[in-house]
């Protein structure tokens, strides 16, 4: 039997198949097992960490400045220093890599379910484990840099949804980068070009299954917003339906 990377290099050569009812409905399934216990974990996770963010800014700022700091106001963009948008930048990429092992677990925790193996909540954590958060952390800082790089050029051409289109391009073309990481122990450079080698093999039925999950995501904020965090999971078990497949799991 072939290894995982050897079958890998084979459905990038050759490419593969795929329908989209497969896959939706694989991902819908897996996310009726894990929709209460991840969205219930996704919600307490963000309260610690918006409660300690708040924290660590009040103390590095004080209570005045931070009251003034977040007036509706200084978020005006003609009012945004250099600096303040460096900083603004620099701290949604390091948030982002930050929680992007939290993010694998999620994964973990619907590939765990799809098998019917017991889940806790220490296996979310898991990847906070230096062999896989390096790679983890390096993928996500270079994803979001070029997003955000990306985006910030094309919304001071006045058009908005460019930017936007650009960071979902570039999010899809990612679906497979974390899976591969964590599931196929690849490195985090390896990851991200293997995943956009393979999904341009199947680009529009990838971006239209990206698009469904982020119109239900989007229908879970209007459910007094708490419904966000229920949907939220619906992401992660599609891009653990994308990957089982089109890769699969070799034992």
């Amino acid at each position: 039997m072939k290894s995982t990377k050897e079958h890998i290099e084979d459905l990038k050569k050759n490419g593969y198949s795929l329908e989209f009812e497969t896959v939706f409905n694989l991902a819908f399934e897996n996310y009726k097992k894990i929709a209460i216990y991840a969205g219930l974990l996704i919600l307490v996770f963000t309260v610690f960490f918006i409660i300690a963010s708040l924290i660590i800014i009040g103390f590095t700022y004080g209570l005045e400045n931070f009251q003034q700091l977040i007036t509706p106001g200084n978020f005006d963009p003609k009012n945004l220093t250099d600096k303040f948008l460096l900083t603004y930048i620099g701290s949604i990429t390091l948030l982002n890599c930050l929680i992007s092992p939290f993010l694998a677990g999620l994964i973990k925790m619907a590939h765990f379910a799809q098998i019917d193996q017991e889940f806790h909540v220490a296996n979310v954590f898991e990847y906070y484990r230096f062999s896989y958060f390096k790679e983890l952390f390096l993928a996500t800082l270079i994803i979001t840099i070029l997003s955000m790089g990306f985006s910030s050029m094309l919304d001071a051409t006045g058009i908005p949804m460019l930017g936007f289109m650009v960071s979902l391009t570039i999010s899809v073309l990612n679906i497979l980068t974390i899976p591969l990481i964590i599931f196929s122990k690849f490195n985090a450079v390896e990851a991200i070009t293997t995943s956009i080698n393979l999904v341009l093999k199947q680009p529009l039925l990838l971006f239209a299954l990206m698009i469904i999950v982020y119109l239900a995501i989007l229908t879970g904020i209007f459910f007094f917003f708490i419904g966000f965090f229920f949907t939220l999971p619906f992401m992660y078990s599609m891009y653990y339906a994308v990957y089982s497949c089109i890769i699969g799991f070799r034992e």
